[in-house]
């Protein structure tokens, strides 16, 4: 039997910085944003609904005297849209908020003509395809400067037939001298679709009981016996999807339009704007004409509202409402000293974690080994953590980079993407193997880096501390989740700062064993041990392998799962192969590599492929008449609205800790039979893949990662349980509905 050779971190660091690196492309990053180039700054917000960049049109310079375009461009997705200052039936016009220097002042948005989208009987006012929402900026003489720097807070609604709100924090800086103009074709589009203003002349508006009599004269003569649209500025005014008729009679048109019976003014001038009609395609509407048109006579009485709208309903409808308004705020009760804390905790939490354990073979074996070498056993600890510390650290400005570049992202995003799930099942593999003994690093690899191990020792812990962060990055320990959820909306220093004590409290254990003389002295010495214990380490190894394997499917599909399996059992093949002697190693490892580089060709897509997301289904419960449902925005307002309880489970298939949670406490018979004596509804949200609802919805409860467990009901804030749940927390919790 050859030598023991312990398994070698130096020799998978490689395929580690392949999946530091495969998270981020499947994120569509601009890399040069990460390396702190011109798109670091908050320029565009992404996501799967609709993109949003701060663009900016200044040819002539940005000096005193000067007026400045700046504007929100949105470029929808395919039968997504936004909205226009009246946004019709339903829906809510795009708010911009702007913080400028001294000097300079921003007027209104110069709406683009909307189109009209009918939706059943109902019609919205808006935008598709991409749009720019321009607003003047006045440089004033009193302004100093070199550049203006434009900070912009804007929220749009984006619809199709379901609605997301969106918001993004934007900066941009525009310089006083030379030209900004790249963007200047979007600009020219958004003014040629502005409605043009032009006078009232002989046009008059004429109320009656249901109806608005139209008479408009001088309009475009192109567009006599057209079909037009009608938009009037004031919400509420008329009922945009209902029949209605229109009429040319010469250079005249006329309409007559239902009013609403529930409007809320009765206006002596009405702005509108009309254009020819045109149904949804790209971009604003056809350009159109906007006029101040007086109302002759009366407005007919309005109807009251109707009184018969439940009391849980309007409650929900207000919060709602409430919350649409304004901004989506993940703030969080917690200190920065109460988040560091917890970040320390958690760090120490998490090496009981499953997701650790397979990590423990490792350390165990090397501690054994240089129990009786003070300083090369301190040496290593201190390698250790700082390779733990910087991992976490680095981690950390990934996501926050990501985050600053536009995705909805949260803690454990990288195990999202198919390719990360499967580059950590082939790193696991050839963990397995080599501790299996199947083979050794020594045999395979050229001497040199072979020795590495042997000649620089603390490397070899550090890069052990470096792939320890790599195995616990899928799980959430108990204190953590409130911490990272703040961290989130900290400055960058601060944030940091999590990340690395949530690092250092990892680490702890370690750092504290080779430092305190009686932990050494309490490890076992070297000897045969060491190889039995390390053989029966691979088999948790090849568990965690099987549970990646899992992931993937719940991501690509059965086709994507056995695609990974296929590739690495070719790779088993060919680490063995390389271990052999004489000609049967040149033999087999050449089959073995073209078997392997014509997999990755085959079936390696299917691997990597994201497979289009179903709707889940429902899941039943021992517990008769309990099941859980598909978790939605829409689901969960319409059960709280309802009055009922809803406890809602945030998930994904990479969560070990949600897995260990979902088969025990939340399949506990008495944890069930509670939720059905109070009528609690049951919803999943599965975070598996990337879901921008399920990421602000964990935004509101001031958390970016799960597991996370949440009990709304009407008129109550939500409770947050732990991120280990126990059944006599749950059973405390449903007991105070």
């Amino acid at each position: 039997m050859p030598p023991t050779q312990a398994l070698h971190p130096s020799a998978v660091f490689r395929l580690l910085g392949a999946w530091l690196l495969a998270a981020a492309l499947p994120l569509g990053v601009n890399a040069q944003g990460l390396l702190g180039g011109p798109a670091a700054s908050a320029t565009v917000v992404q996501s799967d609904q609709a993109r949003a960049e701060i663009v900016a049109h200044a040819p002539d310079g940005a000096g005193p005297g000067q007026t400045v375009w700046v504007g929100l461009q949105l470029t929808h997705a395919p039968e997504w849209h936004t909205y226009w200052k009246n946004a019709g039936d339903s829906g809510l016009p795009t708010e911009l908020r702007w913080t400028l220097p001294p000097g300079v002042t921003a007027g209104d948005i110069a709406w683009p003509t909307p189109r009209k989208f009918p939706i059943g009987n109902l019609a919205n006012y808006g935008y598709d395809g991409t749009v720019v929402l321009p607003v003047p900026l006045t440089v004033g003489p009193e302004f100093k400067g070199d550049a203006i720097n434009v900070q912009l807070y804007a929220a749009w609604l984006v619809c199709r037939k379901e609605c997301i709100p969106e918001e993004g924090n934007f900066t941009l800086s525009i310089p006083v001298n030379g030209s900004t103009g790249s963007n200047g074709a979007a600009f020219a589009a958004s003014f040629e679709a502005a409605p043009k203003d032009q006078p009232a002349a002989g046009s008059q508006l004429q109320p009656e009981d249901g109806f608005l009599n139209v008479s408009l004269t001088d309009l475009p003569a192109v567009w006599r016996g057209k079909t037009l649209e009608f938009y009037p500025e004031t919400t509420g005014l008329i009922e945009p999807g209902s029949p209605w008729t229109q009429a040319w009679d010469g250079g005249r048109w006329t309409a007559r339009v239902p009013l609403s019976p529930h409007r809320s003014e009765s206006p002596t001038q009405l702005t509108l704007v009309v254009a020819e009609a045109n149904p949804p395609g790209q971009g604003p509407g056809l350009a159109g004409a906007r006029l101040d048109v007086p109302v002759q006579g009366a407005w007919p009485a309005v109807a009251p509202l109707p009184a018969a709208v439940p009391d849980a309903l309007q409650a929900a409808l207000d919060a709602n409402a409430a919350r649409a308004a304004a901004p989506v705020s993940s703030a969080s009760s917690l200190t920065l000293g109460a988040a560091l804390l917890g970040a320390l905790l958690g760090g120490l939490i998490l090496n009981l974690m499953p997701c650790v354990f397979p990590v423990l073979a490792i350390k165990v074996m090397a501690f054994a080994k240089h129990a009786n070498d003070r300083p090369a056993h301190r040496a290593n600890g201190l390698a250790y953590t700082a390779g733990v510390v910087l991992s976490f650290t680095a981690l950390g400005a990934l996501l926050l980079g990501l985050r600053a570049a536009g995705e909805q992202l949260g803690w454990g995003f990288q195990l999202q993407s198919p390719a990360v799930v499967a580059g950590l099942a082939v790193l696991f593999t050839l963990i397995g193997l080599n501790l299996a003994g199947l083979f050794e690093f020594g045999n395979v690899l050229p001497s040199r880096l072979a020795n590495l191990q042997a000649k620089n020792p603390t490397v070899d812990a550090f890069l052990t501390g470096v792939l320890a962060t790599a195995i616990a990055s899928p799980c959430t320990a108990p204190f953590m989740g409130a911490s990272l959820g703040l961290a989130i909306g900290l400055p960058a220093a601060q944030a940091l700062a999590v990340f690395a004590v949530l690092g250092v409290g990892m680490a702890l254990p370690y750092l504290a064993a080779s430092w305190i003389p009686a932990v050494a002295r309490a490890l076992p010495r070297p000897g045969a041990w060491m190889d039995t214990f390390r053989r029966g380490m691979a088999f948790p190894m090849f568990a965690t392998v099987v549970w990646l394997l899992w992931v993937l499917g719940q991501q690509s599909g059965i086709d994507g799962a056995a695609g990974l399996l296929m590739l690495l059992v070719v790779l088993a093949l060919l680490v063995w192969s390389l271990g052999l002697r004489g000609r049967s190693r040149a033999a087999l490892s050449v089959v073995s590599l073209a078997g392997l580089v014509w997999l990755g060709w085959a079936v390696g897509p299917n691997v990597t492929r994201l497979q289009e997301s179903t709707p889940g289904q429902a899941v039943a419960t021992s517990q008769a008449g309990v099941s859980w449902q598909p978790w939605s925005p829409e689901t969960q307002a319409a059960l709280v609205a309802e009055g009922r309880p809803v406890f809602v489970d945030f998930t994904a298939a990479w969560c070990v800790t949600c897995q260990y949670n979902k088969r025990t406490t939340l399949a506990d018979a008495d944890v069930l039979g509670d939720m059905a004596g109070k009528n609690v509804a049951l919803l999943r949200a599965d975070w598996t893949r990337r879901d921008p609802a399920v990421t602000a919805a964990l935004a509101t409860l001031g958390r970016n990662g799960v597991p996370v467990y949440a009990i709304y009901k009407n008129g109550q804030a939500p409770q947050v349980l732990s991120e280990v749940l126990s059944v006599e927390e749950v059973r405390a919790a449903l007991s105070r509905l």
